[in-house]
């Protein structure tokens, strides 16, 4: 096709190992994939935007979508939730996103919530950690838990080497993570359907 992305050599392994699992699964579910939409998989890992459905999302719940091959988080957060990002606001090192990311940060995302304004109790972000790759994992239940500060608000603990980020994706200060988690272009398709990896501006 014309417009068909170039993928540099170190990514194509990766694809033809992807597309040949995608193969393998696509013989014994051929029919489920006839009638939908979506990009295939070769699409998705060089790039193509991806339609996220949260018409089920409650809130307190968080869901996971691919985008570029990366897990991306999509919390709808409770007001209890927003309200913890007035606390955690001085404990952060770049609580308006004000540092240069792997992705450039959306304008419309250089807010406390780094959210929409629109839809600000949701949350979408990529789910790996800015230090050295790993996928932090869910910690909503403020209180003292193990790895956590007896004040934790809740948010996202880094497994690897302990970097914590409040429930915006804001890293904590002194921690080995040197950013917060990227927030992908995204627009809002309406209240149900998010579209992931493109805005009015363009794709990403």
């Amino acid at each position: 096709m014309g417009n068909e992305k170039q993928v540099d050599p170190g990514r194509r392994g990766l694809l033809v190992a992807t597309c040949a699992a995608g193969g393998v699964a696509g013989l014994a579910t051929a029919g489920a994939f006839v009638s939908t939409f979506q990009p295939s998989e070769r699409a998705k890992a060089a790039g193509a935007p991806v339609e996220a459905d949260i018409s089920d999302l409650k809130p307190g719940d968080m869901k996971v979508f691919e985008w570029r091959g990366k897990p991306v988080w999509v919390l709808k957060r409770t007001p209890e939730m927003m309200a913890s990002l007035e606390k955690t606001e001085d404990k952060v090192a770049d609580p308006k996103s004000e540092k240069v990311y792997q992705l450039p940060m959306p304008e419309y995302c250089k807010n406390q919530s780094r959210s929409r304004q629109e839809h600000k109790e949701i949350l979408i972000t990529v789910g790996i950690c800015s230090h050295l790759g790993c996928s932090p994992s869910s910690k909503f239940q403020a209180g003292a838990q193990p790895s956590l500060p007896d004040d934790w608000a809740g948010g996202f603990l880094c497994p690897c080497h302990g970097s914590t980020f409040d429930l915006a994706a804001r890293v904590y200060k002194n921690k080995p993570a040197p950013t917060n988690l990227d927030v992908p272009p995204h627009m809002y398709l309406s209240d149900t359907k998010i579209l992931i990896g493109k805005d009015e501006k363009g794709e990403a």
